[in-house]
Order: C-alpha cells, then structure tokens, then sequence
C-alpha cells in the first residue's frame, strides 16, 4: 500500500480527497473501500508532486455530484471542500490550463441547480473571485447567472447587476457576449418584484446590441419578443416618460410585424401622440391591450402627462390653459392638478400664471432623446458658449477701461 507524505501546503488538498473517497465507497465495507481510498490518494499525491493541477481537479470533481446531493455532509464543510478545489486555478502553471480548471469546476456545479442553488452561486462568485483572466470571470459569471435562474435564486445574484458595466468593461467582451449577458439578466429580473425599471433597463441594452448591420440580419428577429416586452413596460411604467426604443432596428421591426404590430404602434402613440390618438387604439385593440395586463386608467394618466411634454415641446415657453384642456380632455378646473402632477413626476418645470390663464415652461422632459435632439442640445450649448464668451470680453474691456482711467488720473495728480 502507498504511503501518503503530507505537506502543509497540499495537505488540505490530499484530506479533500480522502474524505470524497470514503464518501464514494461508504456502502462498499472496508476490504473493498479502503484500497480505492489508498489508490486514490496516492494518485492524487503524484498529481500534486508533478504539478498536475488540471488532473487534480479532475480527480477532485470525480465525486463532486455525490457531495452536492449528499445529506451527510454539511453546507460548511461542503463550501470548504468546493473552495479547496476552487484554490487550484492559482496554483495552475497556466491561464489556459487555470481556464479549464474553472470550466471543469463550473460544469459539475451548473448540474442539477435546483440543489443547493445559493451555495453553487457562492462558490461560483469565490471561483470568479480568483480567476486573473477576464475571459474567465466572464464565463463563471454566466454560469452563476445560470445556476441563478435555473435554480431560482436571483436573490443571490441580483445585487451584482449594479455593477454590470464596469463588468462588461473589465472583461473586454464583444457584442455578442455582451447580447447574451444582457438578455440573460432581463430574463432573471422579469419576475423579481420591485425591478421593473432595472429591467426595463436591460432589455434595452440588449436590444441596443443590434444595431441594423449585415451581422444581425439572420439573429434580430430572436429579438421581437424582447422588443416587444420593452414597450409594455414603458407604457406601464409610472417613471418612464423617455426612451430610444423608436430608434433602435430590433424594435423597428415590429412595425411590419403580423403579431407585434399593434405593440410598436402603442409605442409610437405614447411617444410622438397625444390622448385622442390613444383612447381611438384603445377602442379598437381593448383586448389586446387586457391581454398585456396594461390598466387602462393607467394609460389614461400617462398619455395625459405625455400630451402635456407633447404641448410643452411644441411651444414657445408659454402653454394657455385652452389647450392644456383640450389636449389633455379635462376641465379649467383640473389644469393645476395635472401640472402639479408634472412637476411631481419631474417631467415639467414650470410656473402658473392663473391671472391670465397660462403656464410658463422652463423645462420640459422630450419623450425621444434622438439626434434631433442632441442637434438642438448642441445648437443651445454654441449659444451659451457665445454668452459666456461674450460676457468675459465685455467684463475683460470694461477692467482695460477701468485701469486706465485710474492711470489717467495718476499722471494728473502728479
């Protein structure tokens, strides 16, 4: 029988090891169990002396399922076993070899995900953790979002989401990676309460990755289903008066689109429309719009408040109340109130002239923030650089004129 030579530093690795072997041969009683139990330590010991770190994983993994589903093994000392094996990728003499270590780790732990799902998450993010390459982090962190949604456990993942940018960046990955990614946070945050607008936000990031070119041409249909999801939740969104989605190829699309049609004209009601031009949709497309679980007293007083940004867009600074009442279908009576729900919902800033029945805009939020307006945005920032520039020099020439009249009176006193 081989003789085991432990080591400080491989001795957690060698005591993994044993303990999965005992483990695997449990039932088989001690005459068969504890040659394979010798066999498999001295393999493992030979693997950790030759510096074979992917064949150590390897072996380590054998029986990772039996420890995942076992009961006797507790959650902590799970975790600990699983992050001993995790610990290889430091000492693995290469990225590429460091890289399928975390791929062989990461395919045992997205198996069967309705275990333990919040344990594999955190093993995961620890393996994320110790990864140097960013290729690799992205890949671990897809399967934890995986394991997540597989598993049911987006409480374990969400509160990374915030930092989902700085992510993207960091690893460097292309479009279709970051399409992929995207899509598969939508997909977890659809049914989390509370995030409608967070996923609101990555549905159009996802739909932003198509940008019209050749490369989609044979992929951007995948995405009607998204795009169409994105306007439902702006036009149920009680926060979102602004968005690009006209814009952007995947969602143009669905204008000559049997099913989604009527989905992408709603969409152009609320953002280039008033309230007549939808309560007309309504009538025609009730169902349809019951069906999306949009409320249509909800619709009412968000197609009010953007017929309101529609007026404020279109004039010059000064709204009368006869028009508020008619774009909006309410009373004299009920101006201040919507205007008052405006400023509320930080949309409108505005003062009220009730003598002569006029509202006074200073600003407004535009519904599409396109390249019209990035245009005018650009137009009124040359203006006020001119001002600005205007005023030094006239602020400059008045401090010539003022030092020299003082030296002027200088040479006359003396």
């Amino acid at each position: 029988m081989a003789t085991i030579v432990n080591t400080t530093e491989e001795e957690p690795m060698l005591a993994v090891v044993r303990f999965t072997a005992e483990l695997a041969w449990a039932d088989a009683g001690p005459d068969v169990a504890e040659p394979e139990v010798a066999r498999l330590c001295a393999e493992a010991q030979q693997h950790v002396l030759a510096g074979r770190w992917l064949d150590m994983a390897s072996l380590m993994l054998a029986s990772a399922d039996l420890l995942l589903l076992s009961p006797r093994v507790p959650d902590k000392d799970l975790e600990c076993i699983l992050a001993i094996i995790c610990n290889l990728v430091t000492k693995a003499g290469s990225e590429e070899e460091a890289l399928q270590i975390a791929e062989a780790i990461c395919a045992k732990l997205v198996q069967q995900p309705g275990e333990k799902p919040a344990l594999r998450i955190k093993v995961l993010f620890s393996l994320y953790n110790l990864l140097a390459s960013p290729y690799g982090k992205a890949f671990v962190y897809r399967k934890a979002l995986e394991v997540a949604a597989a598993g049911k456990a987006a409480d374990c993942v969400v509160p990374s989401f915030k930092n989902i940018d700085t992510f993207v960046g960091d690893w460097g990955i292309g479009k279709l990676e970051q399409r992929d990614l995207f899509l598969a946070v939508a997909r977890i945050l659809k049914d989390q309460k509370g995030m409608s607008k967070e996923y609101f936000n990555f549905l159009n990031k996802y739909l932003a990755t198509f940008d019209g070119s050749s490369d989609d041409a044979d992929v951007i249909g995948e995405a009607k289903e998204e795009a169409a999801a994105a306007i439902i939740e702006f036009v149920k969104s009680a926060d979102l008066y602004q968005c690009d989605l006209l814009d952007m190829p995947a969602v143009a699309q669905l204008e000559k689109d049997e099913k989604y049609q009527s989905v992408y004209k709603l969409l152009k009601i609320f953002l280039t429309q008033r309230l007549d031009s939808y309560l007309e949709f309504q009538s025609a497309n009730s169902t349809l719009l019951q069906g999306y679980g949009l409320v249509h007293e909800d619709c009412i007083t968000k197609m009010r408040l953007m017929s309101l940004l529609d007026l404020s867009s279109h004039c010059s600074g000064e709204i009368p109340y006869s028009a508020i009442t008619k774009a909006l279908g309410i009373n004299d009576d009920e101006v201040e109130y919507w205007i008052v729900k405006a400023i509320s919902s930080k949309i409108l800033d505005c003062k009220v002239d009730q003598l002569n029945q006029f509202v006074i805009v200073s600003r407004h939020t535009e519904r599409i923030f396109g390249i019209p307006q990035w245009k005018s945005l650009r137009a009124k920032l040359g203006v006020w650089r001119g001002n600005i520039a205007n005023a030094i020099s006239t602020i400059q020439a008045n401090k010539v004129a003022e030092d020299g009249a003082q030296g002027m009176q200088g040479v006359m006193t003396r």
